[in-house]
């Protein structure tokens, strides 16, 4: 006889040594540094909170435009435009502590050297949860190297590691030949999740007066036009390392997050339909325990990789 399904599922997940009170997270540069977000948001609610990403120096960000809607997504060209790590500790930094969330802080270098520097100086503040090495974002020049090379990732997540006591999400980019290969370097590396996946790269034309939209030509591209690559990632992923993932790309409805969950991410982040709904994340969050439980789960984490593929003959 099986145990009876609780009334209220569990909805706590742990991603290696990282411990969330759900799988719903925001992911970064779609919520500022949540500031603004809080008269919209309860963020005590949420399973963690990624602020936008930030580099060692300051960065203006690339040229307009920046953004571009498509029929089904977001192309966005924004370039890591942010004050720099000395500001984000001096200003940003104290409020986001004082949330009663997740804090997972996204850091992108020009070089490994960038990226242990940063994590070292990060690694000493307290109330941080976890950082998530930004190793894919395509509208930058250095840095994304690391996202699309196996020796390269395995290079920068394990001197991160070496150098820093926080866990540490890799996040990676699908404009690769073969990004279970990436994933494996991650794992092996010490990677204690892995998020799947940043934008898909892309473009606009305006063909009348034959330029691009973007200002930096090319972009990523986000939201539910890429929902199905980022599904596929997270399958072919999870089938090759045993590390925890996050699944991003195109969530907006309870389905959607559903379907990741099945697909083999342990939790997910929200993106794109920040911009569109920002209470998203809390119509999930209420969706979230009926959906489990329709499902026949006693929790999030039982839900996770049970996908069903019917073998070859």
């Amino acid at each position: 006889m099986t145990d009876p399904i609780p009334l209220v599922p569990d909805l706590r997940i742990a991603l290696g040594r990282i411990q969330l009170p759900n799988p719903i997270l925001v992911a970064s540069g779609t919520f500022g540094y949540a500031r603004e977000m809080a008269r919209l948001v309860r963020l005590d609610r949420l399973g963690g909170i990624i602020p936008k990403t930030i580099t060692q120096q300051p960065r203006p960000g690339n040229r307009p435009w920046r953004t571009v809607e498509t029929a089904s997504g977001l192309l966005n060209s924004i370039g890591l435009d942010n004050d720099g790590i000395d500001a984000f500790i001096a200003h940003h930094l104290p409020y986001l502590v004082t949330l009663r969330a997740p804090i997972i802080v996204s850091i992108a270098g020009k070089s490994a050297d960038e990226f242990v520097g940063m994590a070292e100086r990060l690694g000493g503040c307290a109330g941080l949860t976890a950082l998530e090495l930004n190793v894919s974002c395509p509208n930058v020049s250095g840095g994304v190297d690391y996202g699309a090379d196996s020796r390269q990732c395995f290079d920068v997540v394990s001197r991160v590691r070496a150098r820093c006591g926080l866990p540490i999400i890799v996040k990676l980019t699908p404009n690769v030949t073969r990004i279970v290969d990436i994933a494996k370097s991650a794992s092996d590396a010490g990677a204690d999740a892995i998020s799947l996946i940043n934008t898909v790269l892309g473009m606009a034309i305006d063909w009348r007066h034959r330029r691009p939209l973007l200002g930096n030509v090319v972009g990523g591209l986000s939201g539910p036009a890429i929902k199905p690559i980022a599904l596929r990632c997270v399958y072919q992923v999870s089938r090759a390392v045993r590390t925890p993932l996050i699944g991003i790309g195109g969530i907006s409805t309870i389905d959607d997050v559903m379907e990741f969950l099945v697909a083999g991410a342990s939790a997910i982040q929200i993106g794109t339909a920040n911009y569109t709904d920002p209470t998203v994340s809390m119509r999930l969050l209420d969706q979230l325990p009926v959906a489990l439980t329709e499902a026949g789960v006693p929790s999030a984490a039982e839900l996770v990789g049970t996908l069903r593929v019917e073998s070859s003959p």
